[in-house]
């Protein structure tokens, strides 16, 4: 619902985005600086617990959740997008097929993603149980969806009379994809990436089934802070999590506005 006036708006975002939106993020926030927290506040300040996120194994796993998102992104937008562009070009039953196969991983539980990939890749001749090859497999499984949604829903709204252009100017169909369609693309795939990155960064369920010691995400090392007793380190590690993830997107989203204007 649309709110034209002033006084409306700053009520809808009192009463939905403040409670429902802030307030959890800014008492994670207030929880990452806090010594104990037994009364309405927190006591504090301290930057301890900031000091355990940014070093040792939250540092490690920091890393490993960098890595995992941006291959598991680059994987997913790719064969998200190779996708998309062939389902344009078949008939409505493949191409709703097609959105049913692509849709099927987000349509179930994450854990049930995660206990699939175990059991088809714990044994010869594709035993990748207990490498990071199966984390990265698991999160490309659960983000290729949402890469391939985004990349078909822009597909349908290029305007064919560019394709239609270069094709009557003699421009082969590979041409035409690389020099005319992608790039038409582009803001779309940003965008795709984005998504994949930050839903890769926070996946947890798949993770907690699949990971070996030595390659541990940092949405592992909150959960295990927690679980610890740790609430207030878990909390800065969350705030660390967050803010990675939040800069990561502020770049796309610079990339994304360029690719727009070009």
């Amino acid at each position: 619902m649309l709110v034209h006036s002033r006084t409306g708006r700053w009520a809808t975002w009192a009463v939905f985005f403040v409670p429902l939106f802030a307030l959890p993020l800014l008492v994670i926030l207030a929880a990452s600086f806090a010594i104990n927290w037994s009364g309405a506040f927190p006591s504090g300040p301290t930057g301890h617990h900031y000091a355990a996120a940014t070093s040792g194994d939250s540092l490690q796993a920091l890393t490993t959740s960098l890595v995992t998102a941006v291959t598991a992104s680059l994987l997913a937008l790719t064969i998200g997008s190779w996708a998309a562009l062939a389902a344009a070009s078949l008939r409505s039953r493949g191409r709703r097929l097609l959105d049913a196969l692509f849709m099927l991983p987000v349509a179930v539980p994450s854990v049930v993603v995660g206990l699939a990939v175990l059991v088809a890749f714990s044994k010869p001749p594709m035993l990748l149980n207990g490498t990071r090859w199966i984390v990265i497999l698991a999160h490309t499984i659960l983000v290729t969806a949402f890469a391939y949604s985004s990349v078909s829903a822009a597909i349908v709204r290029l305007d064919p009379m560019y394709e239609q252009a270069a094709a009557s100017l003699g421009a082969r169909p590979s041409y035409v994809l690389w020099r005319v369609k992608l790039p038409l693309l582009l803001p779309s795939l940003t965008a795709s990436a984005g998504l994949c990155f930050a839903l890769s960064m926070g996946e947890l369920s798949a993770t907690m089934m699949l990971y070996p010691p030595d390659w541990t995400p940092l949405p592992v090392q909150i959960f295990a802070a927690t679980d610890r007793g740790s609430l207030f380190t878990g909390a800065a590690v969350a705030v660390v999590l967050m803010g990675t993830t939040l800069l990561v997107l502020l770049g796309v989203s610079r990339i994304r506005t360029r690719a727009s204007y070009r």
